[in-house]
C-alpha cells in the first residue's frame, strides 16, 4: 500500500553505480515516491533545474562534476533538501558537506530501508512551517517558513537550510538554553548520527551571518560550571 503523504514526491538519486542507484529507486517507489536516477554530475545539475525534485540523494564521487561542487552550486539558488550518500567517511568530508548545506549524511555501505527512512525524516523536518517571530534583546527576528526566509531587524539573512532551521528552533523558544544534543534532535532529528560538534559549526556560521548584516549577536553561549 502506497503512503499518501509521499505519493508523487520527487526524489532524484545521483549515483554513478547503476545497480546501487536502481535498488534505491525501487525502494523509494515502493513507498510512493516518484524516484529517478542520474549518474553524471553535470547532467544531474541540468536535471535538477528541469524537474525540481523534492529531495536530492547525492553521491560525492561522480563523473562530470563532484557532489560537493553540485551542493555548493545548488545552495546558491535552492533550499531543496539534500542527503549526501558516499563512501568517503573521513570527518572532514562530513563537516564540509554539512557546512555547504547538506541536510543529512549517510555512509556506504548502508541499508536501502535506512536510506528511505532518512528521506522521510528529512522531508518531515523540512516541510513548510508557520511563520513565527520573537524578540531577543534589541533585535526583532522574523522567520518565514513558507518562503524559507529569515530577517533580523528587517534585513534578510543569507542562510543555508540547516542554518535556517537552527535559527527557527532557537526563535521558537527565546531565552531557552539548549544543549548540543537538543539542537541536534530539533534540527537533524532524534537518533541522528551527526556529531555534536556539527552544531558548533552551524552556530558559528549563523552568528557570523547575523553579525555581518546587523552588528548584533542575539545568540549567547552558556558555559557549564
Amino acid at each position: 500500500i502506497l503512503r499518501r503523504e509521499y505519493r508523487g514526491r520527487k526524489v532524484l538519486v545521483v549515483e554513478d553505480e547503476p545497480d546501487l542507484a536502481q535498488i534505491l529507486v525501487e525502494y523509494l517507489k515502493r513507498d510512493g515516491f516518484a524516484a529517478s536516477t542520474q549518474a553524471d554530475g553535470l547532467l544531474a545539475m541540468k536535471e535538477l533545474q528541469r524537474t525540481q525534485p523534492d529531495l536530492l540523494l547525492l553521491d560525492l564521487m561522480l563523473p562530470g562534476m563532484d557532489g560537493l561542487t553540485i551542493l555548493r552550486e545548488l545552495r546558491k539558488t535552492s533550499s531543496i533538501p539534500v542527503i549526501v550518500v558516499t563512501a568517503k567517511v573521513e570527518e572532514i568530508d562530513r563537516l564540509i558537506g554539512l557546512e555547504l548545506g547538506a541536510d543529512d549524511y549517510i555512509c556506504k555501505p548502508y541499508s536501502p530501508r535506512e536510506v528511505v527512512a532518512r528521506v522521510k525524516a528529512v522531508l518531515r523536518r523540512t516541510q513548510n512551517a508557520p511563520a513565527v517571530s520573537a524578540t531577543t534583546g534589541a533585535s526583532l527576528i522574523e522567520i518565514d517558513g513558507d518562503c524559507w526566509q529569515a530577517r533580523v531587524a528587517g534585513q534578510r539573512l543569507d542562510l543555508t537550510p540547516k542554518e535556517f532551521q537552527l535559527l527557527q528552533a532557537l526563535v521558537k523558544k527565546p531565552g531557552r538554553v539548549f544543549s548540543r544534543g537538543q539542537l541536534l534532535d530539533a534540527v537533524w532529528g532524534t537518533g541522528s548520527e551527526i556529531e555534536e560538534r556539527t552544531v558548533d559549526v552551524h552556530i558559528r556560521r549563523l552568528r557570523k551571518a547575523i553579525e555581518m548584516d546587523n552588528a548584533l549577536d542575539p545568540i549567547r553561549t552558556v558555559r557549564s560550571a
